[in-house]
């Protein structure tokens, strides 16, 4: 394994002089393409602000089914791409790569393969995903291997001086690449960023409740695809301990993983890596949430206008089925539904709520079946002050 903080010291050396990084994120899921949550506004909004800082941007995330290749028009950039799969008996996953670039510069490249992603309904909660999520970062390192083999002139200039890595599903990218990919070229220099955006999320399992047996101490060689094996190596713990640099959404999050309480069982190991571990606040994309510009709200209004959101509010009551009176208090709640952001808390709340003080409340974001079933008893129980719309993972 290579020394981090000194490699990746060296690796900036040649970005010094600020020039523009040609930077690629790979992750899960990007807006506006796929969307479960809050997560891919982030990816969305950042490369969107790394592009506005003058760096060279591009996204890497799978062929999801549902992708609208009407409304995104798609280029196949790279046809055939074969991924290694560790496995004798089924050497190659085979791939295409298809891209599409953003009215705001920003090109996204598409990891197209039919039985991992394009028959998926869902971007999460399958039983093979710690298989699709490897697909994914390996797959991303093989089209960056292969990028020559294209046609088009962009993708043939694809040679990024940063990958930045986001969450358990790409954090055994850097484990990859310093290790399967250590001696190839094409890959040589590259510097290796790995976002923690949720430390409970570390794979199919509990981090809390790791049985001894299928303890992964993040060292021993990545498991082939279709190996039980892969299912219980931690992709969390191998992308802090093998990327160059590792950052989380905000500076005092980045302190409170330091400790039993918040590490979920991996603040031992951030302790020891914590000279490349870095806090950055996540920010708001001003452009994109201006009430004033925003094309999704029925009526824009600003500062000196806010008799506008009457309207809104009305159009909200009606999407969601519920009676429509302008005095009556409208809560709204968006994001991931999960127990660790304290939904449950909010359920519980809202009972009270609406039969003492007469309020509504809606909801979006898919997540944790438990509570979009406490969110459906919920519905049921004032059908005129609630609307829910859970989506799908």
């Amino acid at each position: 394994m290579r020394e981090n903080g000194g490699m990746f010291g060296l690796k900036l050396d040649r970005f010094a002089h600020s020039k523009p990084l040609q930077i690629l994120i790979v992750a899960a899921e990007s807006s506006p393409y796929a969307t479960v949550g809050g997560f891919s506004k982030v990816i969305e909004a950042l490369s969107t602000a790394l592009m506005k800082l003058g760096h060279d941007v591009s996204v890497f995330v799978p062929k999801f089914g549902f992708i609208d290749e009407e409304r995104y028009k798609m280029q196949l950039v790279v046809e055939g791409l074969e991924v290694p799969t560790g496995i004798e008996s089924n050497p190659f996953l085979t791939c295409n790569i298809k891209k599409h670039k953003l009215p705001n510069g920003v090109t996204t490249y598409f990891l197209e393969n039919m039985e991992y992603y394009e028959m998926r309904a869902n971007v999460y909660g399958y039983s093979d995903d710690p298989t699709r999520w490897a697909l994914l970062s390996r797959g991303a390192l093989e089209f960056l291997r292969n990028t020559d083999r294209s046609s088009d002139p962009e993708t043939r200039e694809l040679k990024p001086d940063v990958i930045h890595c986001n969450d358990w599903h790409t954090g055994i990218l850097p484990n990859y690449l310093n290790t399967l990919y250590e001696n190839d070229e094409s890959l040589s220099g590259i510097a290796t960023l790995f976002t923690i955006h949720n430390l409970r999320f570390q794979g199919l399992f509990d981090p809390r409740n790791i049985s001894e047996l299928d303890f992964d101490d993040g060292k021993s060689p990545v498991a082939p695809f279709f190996s039980e094996t892969l299912s219980k190596q931690n992709f969390m713990k191998r992308g802090i301990i093998y990327s160059d640099a590792v950052n989380t959404v905000s500076k005092t999050y980045a302190k409170e993983i330091l400790t039993p309480e918040f590490g979920e069982g991996l603040d031992k190991l951030l302790m020891e890596v914590r000279s490349k571990l870095f806090g950055v606040l996540n920010g708001l994309d001003y452009d994109s949430f201006n009430p004033a510009t925003d094309k999704l709200i029925e009526k824009n209004y600003d500062i000196y206008s806010l008799d506008g959101r009457e309207e809104n509010k009305t159009t909200v009551q009606k999407e969601f089925g519920i009676s429509i009176q302008e005095d009556k208090p409208l809560i709204g709640f968006v994001g991931r539904l999960d127990h660790q952001k304290g939904i449950d808390l909010i359920i519980e709340a809202m009972k009270y709520l609406i039969k003492e003080f007469d309020v509504q409340f809606v909801q979006v974001g898919g997540g944790d079946a438990d509570i979009i079933s406490q969110l459906k008893e919920l519905k049921d129980l004032f059908p005129q002050s609630v609307g829910v719309h859970p989506l799908p993972n």
